[in-house]
């Protein structure tokens, strides 16, 4: 009865645990993204040598985002709307999370880990992203192209990591 309660109102619960599939990042704006499978998250910066945590990134400076997620779900729409695979990194986002169906849009906080992000608003793709795929992945994610995190409290992500909402900062 609480699954399908959960189902039908998430806002009363807040999202099932998922896990940390992936996660990516890249030194400098328009560089491969590289795959890893840990990586320190750094309270108000971001991802210990990522391109946002270094100011290297593609940006503007109103619309920084110091890590950003996308769910294996919203991949899979996009994969299907662009007619073909998404490769790892390519979508450029940080971290991938498996086990939600779509990203919580609602405030609160994930742990991963014993990092603990705050979530921000949603993370539209901009053209930049097609001048590096070479078609249209932008318009592929569209809706789905995840999330700006804020790190607040330090520490490792590593990737199979349990990830947990939460509508308050967790101790």
């Amino acid at each position: 009865m609480i699954d399908r309660l959960r189902a039908w109102r998430p806002d009363w619960f807040g999202p099932p645990a998922a896990r940390l599939q992936a996660i990516h990042v890249c030194t400098t704006a328009g560089e491969p993204m590289e795959s890893v499978d840990a990586i320190e998250a750094i309270a108000g910066s971001g991802l210990r040598g990522d391109r946002y945590a270094t100011n290297r990134g593609h940006w503007h400076a109103v619309e920084s985002c110091p890590v950003t997620l996308i769910t294996a779900s919203e991949l899979q729409r996009a994969s299907q709307r662009r007619g073909g695979p998404i490769a790892p990194g390519e979508h450029r986002r940080n971290l991938v999370v498996s086990g939600w169906y779509r990203m919580p849009r609602q405030s609160g906080f994930l742990r991963i880990g014993d990092a603990v992000l705050k979530i921000g608003r949603p993370r539209p793709p901009c053209g930049y992203l097609n001048q590096l795929t070479g078609d249209n992945l932008a318009r592929a994610l569209g809706l789905d192209s995840g999330i700006c995190l804020d790190v607040v409290r330090s520490g490792t992500l590593r990737a199979g990591a349990r990830v947990t909402w939460h509508s308050r900062a967790p101790a």
